[in-house]
């Protein structure tokens, strides 16, 4: 099994879709199914799994989503990245499982970037 789509509940489908865009996902799909459904997909530069916003794809409230997490390289440079696209961030918070910079859409939902520790530093696997 493998995690590739995960719902993202908004209330305007084009603000959020160019917040996305501009934070540097990938526009990948953009379907008008009828006029109760759209659905758009979008995938963050090098991952495997997918975003998608749209109407009448999921029950859940538009900012209900807290903490969606994805790894990145260097938690400097991509907040550093995010503040010239344009992007509201918090961070860069130094913990001890990795170093971390924060965000939210529009709509409220949560984003966490993380930095993995280098455990190999540590001699930890």
């Amino acid at each position: 099994m493998k995690l590739e789509l995960v719902m993202v509940p908004v209330t305007d489908v084009d603000r959020a879709k160019e917040f996305y865009v501009r934070a540097g996902f990938v526009a990948d799909h953009d379907q008008t199914v009828s006029e109760e459904v759209r659905f758009v997909q979008l995938t963050p530069p090098g991952s495997a799994c997918s975003i998608a916003i749209g109407r009448g794809l999921t029950q859940m409230e538009p900012g209900s989503l807290d903490n969606l997490q994805m790894v990145v390289a260097d938690a400097d440079a991509t907040k550093a990245d995010l503040v010239e696209r344009g992007i509201e961030v918090r961070g860069v918070e130094d913990l001890a499982w990795g170093r971390f910079v924060h965000f939210e859409d529009p709509d409220g939902n949560g984003w966490a970037l993380q930095e993995l520790p280098d455990y190999s530093a540590q001699g930890q696997v």
